[in-house]
């Protein structure tokens, strides 16, 4: 019997990697033609191995992945990986208010407002702004757990089951938990839910906010600050997963760099090896605590979130990281609005790479468009070539949910979801920059909070069952520590 080990061996890679080579520019018809003749299985279109496993074609995936990698990539110099190229293609943006081929233009000026909470370590915040900013967390955590739970169990679903599954019980637009009460069974053949989620996240069985990924991760870089402080290297996030995060806890990107890590592949290669994941949305999902922690800072937000993604991705895979850090760095002043706060997050982004003007996409047709699922629909014609889990078309989705949204929770969560593709990690962060914004838990809806009641469960090391005002808490104190 054959050991399917998803997202890592070789002859189930190659299929990404020749979908990841078509949306970088690279030509690799000449490979992919010699892959398809062997009888590879081209890219899965929602698992990380092929339906029928091949270890026969290893040796040939072996060469044709070295080979990949050794193509040219003529998006390089629009699309750079390198911090310092990022910062040079943005150091206009900020304050610039260019908007040449976009909807929106970049935050100009501090996001704080005039009076405001300084968020500069020691600059004199009164005890009042201080238990603000702890507020503000508390339903940045909670925000963050409703949204992915809301997602959770329609995750890998497509628009119309989504909407079908919601409609059979009165519930579109979507307004409420996902439940298959007084769901026809041939629907719900049709459509299963996610397995893995079905059992702890509809509203008939959900009891506190299980274990997601989407929320791992967050401990994980709140237990990073806490040993390591502001000055991590990428060295240290690595060691850290090696030390505290379970391999099989990991997907895509993050489990080819863990592979990468035990095969004694050092940082930033854990990127690059053999990881067609590369812009994947996994960094991105990681990028929360970096945000929450540099209220009214987008720039030191996001070049933090890139100290920690540069270990699993490149390009447009960082700057998904990037912009939610620096989005969630702004809205956790208190003083900027969902949309100045998501033009900061892009002021960080390079102005010409796909992400960037797929995030302007989504953000104008939700400014023009009343109709949501109109927008959902126009994005997933415009991106629907790119894997479920790729950056840019989630991106695009969140911006344009905050946006349609204008701040509202329940809007933000139900929009981010409703709209496809990863919807538990869209939803999750929609309600991470949501709950900021909110600005105390208490103006959060009691029905997505009292479900979660106040625990949530991970197997990340000393966090299994913590509370979210625990959390709040520790996030509160890696904010103002220098």
């Amino acid at each position: 019997m054959n050991l399917r080990l998803t997202w890592v061996q070789p002859e189930d890679l190659v299929g990404h990697e020749i979908r990841q080579a078509a949306e970088d520019g690279r030509d690799a018809r000449a490979l992919a033609a010699r892959w398809a003749a062997a009888g590879g299985p081209p890219a899965p279109e929602t698992a990380g191995a092929s339906a029928t496993a091949r270890p026969d074609l290893r040796p040939l995936a072996d060469s044709l992945l070295d080979a990949l990698s050794d193509l040219p990539t003529p998006l390089s110099a629009r699309e750079p990986t390198a911090l310092a190229d990022i910062q040079a293609a943005t150091t206009s943006r900020p304050g610039s208010g260019d908007a040449r081929d976009a909807p929106v233009a970049a935050a100009s000026g501090p996001v704080r407002a005039p009076g405001q909470w300084d968020p500069t370590p020691g600059a004199g915040q009164g005890v009042g702004e201080d238990d603000a900013l702890r507020d503000r967390l508390h339903a940045a955590w909670l925000g963050r757990a409703a949204g992915c739970l809301l997602g959770k169990p329609v995750e890998k679903l497509g628009l119309h089951a989504i909407r079908a599954l919601a409609r059979a019980t009165g519930n579109w637009p979507l307004s409420t938990w996902f439940t298959a009460r007084g769901v026809p069974p041939e629907l719900l053949a049709a459509h299963p839910w996610n397995r893995r989620s079905a059992a702890t996240s509809l509203a008939e069985n959900i009891d506190g906010m299980p274990e997601d990924d989407d929320l791992n991760y967050p401990l994980l870089n709140l237990l990073l600050l806490q040993r390591h402080g502001r000055g991590f290297s990428t060295a240290d996030v690595a060691r850290l997963w090696l030390d505290e995060l379970p391999a099989g806890r990991t997907f895509t990107a993050e489990r080819v760099a863990y592979r990468n890590l035990l095969d004694g592949i050092e940082p930033p290669l854990t990127a690059v090896h053999r990881n067609p994941f590369r812009e994947w949305i996994g960094a991105q999902i990681r990028a929360d605590v970096h945000g929450w922690t540099h209220p009214g800072d987008p720039v030191a937000a996001a070049e933090q979130a890139y100290r920690d993604a540069a270990l699993t991705h490149t390009a447009n895979g960082v700057y998904g990281a990037m912009f939610v850090a620096a989005t969630l760095a702004a809205a956790a002043t208190g003083a900027a609005d969902v949309h100045r706060s998501l033009a900061a997050g892009l002021a960080v982004v390079p102005p010409r790479s796909r992400l960037a003007r797929a995030v302007r996409r989504g953000i104008g047709l939700a400014r023009d468009t009343p109709d949501f699922d109109t927008v959902a629909d126009r994005l997933h014609t415009e991106l629907g070539g790119y894997h479920w889990v790729h950056a840019v078309p989630n991106a695009a989705l969140l911006a344009a949910a905050l946006t349609h949204a204008d701040g509202d929770f329940t809007r933000s969560i139900c929009a981010a979801v409703s709209g496809g593709w990863d919807t538990d990690s869209n939803g999750a962060t929609a309600g991470s920059v949501a709950g900021l914004l909110a600005g105390h838990p208490d103006r959060l809806p009691e029905r997505w909070t009292s479900p979660l009641k106040n625990r949530l469960a991970s197997s990340v090391p000393s966090f299994d069952g913590i509370g979210f005002d625990t959390l709040a808490e520790l996030t509160h104190l890696e904010a103002v520590r220098p």
